[in-house]
């Protein structure tokens, strides 16, 4: 069996946003710091990124400059997914002319089609561009949920070469690890569950919290690496408040929040999110202190 094409620590990247654009600088120097931490990739354009509310050309503007300041260096996994079929291939097709490694495409939401039109979505969008494409399965906020049946039948198709989990239910992998013929990317999508996830077969994270704490969750990574779940679990116990914390309000607003409070961009987010709810800012900075960072 080859080795998988996305693995480790991935970053769900956010955007940084100053006085309603996007703060190309304040993306550069995050996105530097998270290739020092040695994280393994990123997502530009991710829902962590904000993809709902950026318009189109900002969209494929932050996927361009990701890109050209990876350099190679770390793979760069583009958001590209949309409830418009066509729209999503539009953005994976950017995604391949600007030189992204790969595309990370989430079921279409709010219009909660059915197995087999996800079915159809997802093969059109393998079918029209020859591009690593990863699911994206995040029921809670979409309103679907990819079946493990359906992810199974998508795992046949050469273009589609993993997924990311973001349900938390651990034994999903399990089934689909015992189901899925070669080599299919495992990644988690939801970091309180991550160290479980790997010790059922996962390959990687795709983190929100490595946006805030990047050398945290390459050290547990690396532990979970090195089968040193001793070590892996007191990094969890580090990180689990940061992984909690940081969706205790509108997700990425806690995390731009954490961010600016590091001094690495404002924490400016663009409407219909708001700015993180004053309860809750006493909460991260606690779980900043406990996880290292602050």
């Amino acid at each position: 069996m080859t080795a998988p094409l996305f693995k480790g620590v991935i970053t769900a990247l956010i955007t940084p946003l100053r006085d309603g654009n996007v703060d190309e600088d304040a993306f550069v120097r995050l996105l530097e710091r998270q290739i020092a931490a040695g994280v393994h990739g990123v997502v530009p354009m991710g829902t962590t990124g904000e993809s709902a509310t950026l318009s189109l050309e900002e969209h494929k503007r932050v996927v361009e400059l990701c890109v050209k300041t990876a350099a190679g260096r770390v793979r760069v996994i583009a958001g590209a997914g949309s409830s418009a079929t066509d729209k999503a291939i539009d953005l994976v097709r950017h995604a391949k002319t600007v030189g992204a490694d790969g595309a990370l495409v989430v079921t279409p939401y709010y219009n909660r089609p059915s197995q087999a039109g996800m079915l159809a979505h997802y093969r059109a969008i393998a079918d029209a561009v020859q591009l690593p494409i990863l699911l994206y399965n995040v029921p809670g906020r979409t309103g679907v949920d990819l079946s493990n049946d359906s992810v199974v039948a998508l795992s046949e198709h050469p273009n589609i070469v993993g997924i990311k989990d973001a349900t938390g239910d651990l034994s999903r992998i399990s089934a689909m690890r015992t189901a899925i013929h070669g080599q299919f990317d495992y990644l988690s999508g939801d970091d309180p569950s991550w160290l479980g996830y790997a010790a059922h077969g996962g390959h990687g994270v795709i983190s929100v919290t490595s946006n805030v704490a990047p050398e945290g969750m390459v050290a547990l990574h690396n532990a979970v690496t090195a089968g040193d779940y001793a070590t892996a679990r007191t990094w969890q116990d580090r990180l689990i408040g940061l992984h909690k914390g940081l969706f205790l309000d509108n997700s990425p607003s806690p995390t731009k929040y954490a961010l600016s409070r590091l001094g690495l961009c404002l924490e400016e987010v663009r409407l219909p999110l708001a700015p993180t709810a004053e309860a809750v800012r006493p909460v991260i900075d606690r779980a900043m202190a406990e996880s290292g960072v602050a």
